[in-house]
C-alpha cells in the first residue's frame, strides 16, 4: 500500500513520506526521517508533543496527514524510564515480534537479542495518550533527517540549507554496526534514497524536488541529527545519549536553534551550533570528542567518499 501511495500521491501534487510526525501545543509540526534504528519512532513519540504518526505520511497543500492507524516501534533494550510512552503502549492488543519472554511469568526480556536485534511492538496509535486524533496537522515547521552514524564523525545536530536538505534526503544515510547483521565486523554505511528506497516508485529527485518546493513555500527548516556515535567509531566511542538528543530536538521545536551561533565543519560544510541548553558543548563538534584527531579526519574523509560514491 505504501508503494502505491508513493506512486499515486505525487501525481496529485501530494508528497508521500517515510517519516514520523508530531506537533507541539502551539501547532508547530515536525517531520522525522530516518532508517531503522535511527530513532524515528522514539523521537516522534514525545510526551510533550502530540503524535500524528511514526512512519508513513502525506504532505499536501492542506498540511500533513498520517496514512496508518498504528505504530511499529523497535523495542530492543526498551525501558520505562527511557521511553515511557512506548512502554505503556505495550498492553492487550499490542503485537510483539521476535521478543524473548519467560514462559512461566510471561515477562518479556527486552534486552535479549538472541532472535534478532530487530524486536518490534505494533500497537494502535490511540494507545499513545497524546496521539492527535484525527492524525492530521498543519504544514511542518521543521524537517529533521536522522542518521545513526556509527563512524562517529557527524555532529549531533546541523542546520541545513535547502540544497543540503535535498542532498541528505536523497542520500538517506545511516550505518549498520556489528551485531545487527551477520558478517559485519566494523561500521558499514548504508544509503536508502529518500529514507525509503524500498517504497519509492519514481526517481528520488522527484520526491526531493517536491520536498524542497514545500519547505520553501511553507517556510520549513532542515536539520541533520546524528543519533549514533561520538568520540570514535562504533566499539571505540560512545553512543550519543538519548536525553541529549531529546534536548536537541526540543531546541529545534522551540526555535532556540534558529537564533544560535554557528560554525561550519570541514568536508561536509555543515553548520553546527556552538551551544545548546542541556547538552555538553564539547560534543557539538565531533572533532573535540576524538582523542586521535588524525583518525577523525581520516574517518571523516572515508565517510565523505562513501557519500560521493553513492551519489554518482
Amino acid at each position: 500500500l505504501f508503494g502505491v501511495m508513493h506512486y499515486l500521491m505525487p501525481r496529485r501534487g501530494i508528497l508521500s513520506l517515510h517519516s514520523g510526525c508530531n506537533m507541539g501545543k502551539n501547532g508547530d509540526v515536525a517531520l522525522f526521517f530516518g532508517l531503522s534504528g535511527t530513532g524515528k519512532t522514539t523521537l516522534s513519540t514525545d510526551h510533550n508533543r502530540l503524535l500524528i504518526g511514526d512512519d508513513e505520511h502525506c504532505w499536501s497543500d492542506n498540511g500533513v496527514s498520517n496514512i496508518e492507524g498504528g505504530c511499529y516501534a523497535k523495542c530492543i533494550d526498551l525501558s520505562r524510564e527511557k521511553e515511557p510512552d512506548i512502554w505503556n503502549a505495550i498492553k492487550f492488543g499490542t503485537v510483539l515480534e521476535n521478543v524473548v519472554f519467560d514462559e512461566h511469568t510471561r515477562e518479556v526480556d527486552y534486552a535479549d537479542k538472541s532472535v534478532t536485534e530487530n524486536t518490534r511492538a505494533a500497537y494502535p496509535i490511540e494507545y499513545i495518550p497524546n496521539a492527535k486524533i484525527p492524525c492530521v496537522g498543519p504544514h511542518p515547521k521543521n524537517v529533521i533527517l536522522l542518521a545513526c552514524d556509527a563512524f562517529g564523525v557527524l555532529p549531533p545536530v546541523s542546520k541545513l540549507n535547502l540544497a543540503q536538505t535535498m542532498y541528505h534526503f536523497i542520500s538517506g544515510y545511516t550505518a549498520l554496526v556489528a551485531g545487527t547483521e551477520d558478517g559485519i565486523k566494523e561500521p558499514q554505511a548504508t544509503f536508502s534514497a529518500c529514507f525509503g528506497a524500498a517504497f519509492i516508485m519514481l526517481h528520488p529527485t522527484k520526491y526531493a524536488a517536491m520536498l524542497a518546493e514545500k519547505m520553501q513555500k511553507y517556510g520549513a527548516t532542515g536539520w541533520l541529527v546524528n543519533t549514533g556515535w561520538s568520540g570514535g567509531r562504533y566499539s571505540v566511542g560512545k553512543r550519543i545519549r538519548l536525553p541529549y538528543t531529546r534536548k536537541i530536538t526540543d531546541a529545534i521545536h522551540s526555535g532556540e536553534l534558529l537564533t544560535a551561533n554557528y560554525k561550519k565543519t570541514e568536508v561536509f560544510g555543515l553548520e553546527i551550533p556552538t551551544e545548546i541548553d542541556g547538552v555538553p558543548s564539547e560534543i557539538l563538534d565531533p572533532i573535540n570528542t576524538w582523542t586521535d584527531k588524525a583518525a577523525y579526519k581520516e574517518t571523516l574523509l572515508r565517510l565523505a567518499g562513501l557519500f560521493k560514491k553513492n551519489f554518482e
